[in-house]
């Protein structure tokens, strides 16, 4: 009893010392916006020179700003996940079920190419998709680099993967008796997989969805590639690149700018995690 009571001891503090690892840049973040420059320099963990009135006005300059121009980088980033996610969603659920459904060996060496483009690791593939997505563009006259269309095309390559790895995983338990019976009545296959079939994955695709907009609304590095720092278009992470200067950052409105980058899917995922885990239970993630 006692060996027991030291184990669950142990586990007890090993995760509160996790937590505070992985919540303690989120705290530096959340406690300088409400500090000025001097202040977070000065001491960037105290609480000395923190004050609402001070988030406000930081907050106020980050909402002006024409650099930053918060109202236009927010929409961008809310129309490219949004439409990422619903194509990703779609066109995941509609070759997850080809996949699962069509046993060759045509279908197990795509679905093996899927697993395999999990692991390679975004950097390796950086360079060459830039080069590949200009000479594309300039081959069918459409701006895949610098254009919302472009990166909306990247996010749903590199997230369609995961999202077929996990749906599949869902397919599989799906009774494929539902399928033969709407068959015998005259149900056509796009019938089947809209009426009975995509219905079913609503809760999975809850799951991917969040899992997929929190990549794509907080990652910097494809949008910065693709759409460029000095770029038009522009996401909130690429944006926050305004307040820093060559010889001077401005740390109290790039901490500021990104809180306000990062709340949204904080909100969303609190309010959303027992969908998260309802959807791996149900049999998502096998």
């Amino acid at each position: 009893m006692k060996k027991k009571n030291v184990i669950t001891l142990v586990i007890t503090v090993i995760a509160i010392i996790l937590a505070v690892y992985i919540l303690f840049p989120f705290y530096l973040v959340l406690m300088n916006s409400f500090k000025n420059a001097n202040d977070i320099v000065a001491n960037p963990i105290s609480f000395v020179g923190a004050s609402f009135s001070q988030w406000t006005t930081n907050l106020s300059n980050v909402v002006n700003n024409s650099n930053f121009n918060f109202w236009y980088a927010f929409g961008t980033s809310l129309i490219i996940t949004v439409v990422s996610l619903v194509l990703l969603a779609l066109f995941g659920s509609m070759a997850a079920w080809v996949i699962c459904r069509n046993k060759t060996k045509w279908s197990t060496a795509i679905y093996m190419v899927f697993i395999a483009s999990m692991i390679i690791p975004f950097q390796v593939v950086m360079l060459p998709l830039i080069s590949t997505f200009r000479d594309v563009g300039s081959f069918v006259g459409i701006s895949m680099l610098q254009s919302i269309p472009g990166i909306v095309f990247a996010y749903c390559g590199f997230g369609g993967a995961m999202t077929v790895f996990i749906l599949t995983g869902f397919i599989k338990n799906i009774p494929y008796e539902l399928e033969e019976a709407a068959n015998i009545d005259g149900c056509s296959p796009e019938g089947i997989f809209f009426r009975i079939i995509f219905p079913l994955l609503k809760p999975v695709i809850t799951t991917v969805t969040i899992l997929n907009g929190m990549w794509i609304w907080n990652d910097y590095l494809l949008p910065s590639l693709m759409l460029g720092q000095n770029g038009k278009v522009k996401t909130l992470p690429v944006a926050v690149q305004a307040f820093v200067g060559s010889y001077v950052k401005q740390w109290d409105l790039i901490l500021t700018a990104a809180l306000l980058a990062i709340v949204p899917m904080i909100i969303i995922f609190l309010f959303a995690q027992k969908q998260i885990m309802h959807g791996m239970v149900e049999g998502a993630i096998k």
